[in-house]
């Protein structure tokens, strides 16, 4: 069954959320990453992790139909995280397992330092560290933070290009295309599945204009390195090959930071969810939730 509600997270904010799977199961928390609602979750992944978990998702301020307020009331991205602790506590929920990929996984890394009380488990995916630790690499040799891989040029480049209204169609193929570029080269591409899923992302928000908010606010302020060290919540590192926005060893280095983490690497896998990783993924995610070692 599912459940759909707005939350307030804070004075003038609005945050919808949806809810399925059995409401005394164990909770789950999916956070999305920069500029995506909720519906950026693929069905299939939703309704598999709800086979075992009371399974919310929820639209960031800014996207889909939550409050769009940021030229009026700009925030910092650390309010986006204190916005997924503001869900937990308006669906009356203590304590979740927290799923978050890209700006989700920062989002999660934040919560799982500052409320530590609210995480079941993490599980992290296309994402960075929020620490000043260095990588070691498997020869041994520190490399800071700084002189980590960056974002592919491709990405850059996609990234840079002005966002221009030309009509419905010609913003699906856009975006598939951003798609194409964020799948990286693992896996073949699937067009027509982008187009359905960002078809769904459109109808839910009313509408397809783009919203620049998160990429605007202000990111200070975001590092944990203490509190992911010492932190005793069971972490789960997901590592995508084919990754192109934080390639590896970002993924180690992940792993190396946050205090008893595990690394699992998904086949061909890269800054997307495609459906030939949503198997291997579920049952990553559903391993860690149950406390047992992934395969």
């Amino acid at each position: 069954m599912v459940r759909e509600r707005y939350v307030e997270a804070a004075p003038g904010v609005r945050l919808w959320t949806e809810r399925r799977g059995a409401a005394d199961a164990p909770a789950l928390l999916l956070v999305m990453g920069a500029q995506a609602s909720g519906l950026g979750w693929p069905e299939t992944l939703v309704d598999a992790l709800a086979e075992r978990h009371h399974v919310i998702r929820y639209d960031h301020r800014d996207t889909g139909r939550s409050t769009h307020g940021f030229d009026e009331n700009p925030y910092p991205v650390t309010d986006l995280a204190q916005d997924a602790v503001a869900v937990l506590d308006g669906l009356g929920v203590d304590r979740a397992h927290f799923v978050g990929l890209s700006l989700g996984g920062m989002l999660t890394q934040l919560v799982l330092a500052d409320h530590p009380e609210r995480v079941l488990s993490a599980t992290l995916m296309g994402t960075c560290a929020l620490s000043e630790t260095p990588y070691v690499g498997p020869d041994g040799v520190s490399v800071p933070v700084a002189e980590l891989p960056g974002i592919a040029p491709e990405v850059l480049e996609m990234w840079g290009r002005p966002v221009e209204d030309h009509g419905l169609e010609a913003e699906l193929d856009r975006r598939v295309e951003h798609w194409r570029v964020l799948a990286g080269d693992g896996l073949p591409f699937d067009a027509a599945y982008f187009r359905e899923l960002e078809r769904r992302v459109i109808e839910h928000a009313g509408a397809y204009a783009v919203s620049t908010a998160h990429g605007r606010a202000d990111a200070s302020g975001m590092l944990r390195t203490a509190e992911l060290a010492a932190t005793e919540v069971p972490t789960l590192v997901v590592a995508a090959p084919a990754e192109p926005v934080f390639p590896p060893p970002h993924p180690q280095h992940l792993a190396q930071v946050i205090a008893g983490a595990r690394l699992v690497e998904i086949p061909g896998m890269g800054h997307a969810l495609p459906p030939a990783v949503l198997g291997p993924l579920t049952e990553a995610i559903l391993s860690h939730t149950a406390g047992r070692p992934s395969a």
